[in-house]
């Protein structure tokens, strides 16, 4: 559910300020959404946090040595296609 912060009532304003931990300001958008939390084991965590560890290792390990401006050239063309807005840091 989306509503803009002007609809909404006083006490649910307050509700929402003290979740947020901020004030809601007028001509903001909150969105409010619930969702059951995932049923992982902490062993089974514990496996996928090692797998990806072992994945991500193995592919460092084959990657080819490039300097940090190619490593930072990849990075901006990479974010620029899922993002075209983005603009890399200065």
């Amino acid at each position: 559910m989306i509503c803009n912060a002007n609809d909404l009532s006083p006490a649910q304003k307050a509700a929402l300020e003290t979740l947020l931990g901020r004030r809601v300001q007028d001509g903001e958008a909150v969105s409010v959404r619930t969702f059951e939390p995932a049923t992982v084991s902490p062993e089974r965590k514990l496996e996928m946090a090692n797998a990806l560890r072992n994945y991500f290792a193995e592919a460092d390990a084959a990657r080819k040595p490039v300097s940090e401006a190619e490593a930072e050239d990849v990075i901006t063309e990479a974010m620029s296609s899922v993002r075209p807005g983005y603009r890399p840091h200065q």
